[in-house]
């Protein structure tokens, strides 16, 4: 008699309407923050190309002190070039040397995506001079 009791209790759970009408909701309220979210995405992702900029332009001054020049070759400069989400990485950006002359140098870092689906793609510049700007706001 015992486990008939048991057995004919009912357990409280949610139908499956609920539950779609729960997701429904969820749904439409990360659509109304998205927009809002998307500027400090941006920002955030453009840190990356900013630390990176830095350690090439470290690197290229390093360089500059050895051989009282600096170089458009990577290589020389020791700077690895971190892989981008495109080829399994973790890169946001991609990395060139745009420009090296005896007394100068700039640097270039520029997204390899669209971070925030207008069309434009963020591009930061160093110098020389450690002069970071960005070039192109995304």
């Amino acid at each position: 008699m015992r486990t008939q009791s048991i057995l004919s209790k009912k357990v409280r759970a949610y139908n499956l309407q609920e539950l779609m009408v729960t997701l429904v909701i969820i749904g439409i309220l990360v659509l109304i923050a998205l927009p809002a979210l998307m500027p400090l995405i941006s920002r955030a992702k453009s840190v990356e190309a900013q630390n990176q900029l830095k350690h090439l332009y470290n690197t290229e001054r390093q360089y500059f002190y050895m051989h009282s020049k600096y170089t458009i070759e990577m290589d020389a400069i020791d700077f690895e070039v971190p892989k981008t989400v495109n080829e399994n990485g973790t890169a946001n950006y991609s990395y060139e040397i745009i420009e090296a002359t005896g007394n100068t140098f700039k640097a270039r870092a520029t997204a390899i995506a669209d971070f925030d689906g207008d069309g434009v793609f963020n591009v930061w510049e160093i110098d020389h001079n450690q002069l970071l700007k960005e070039v192109t706001k995304d």
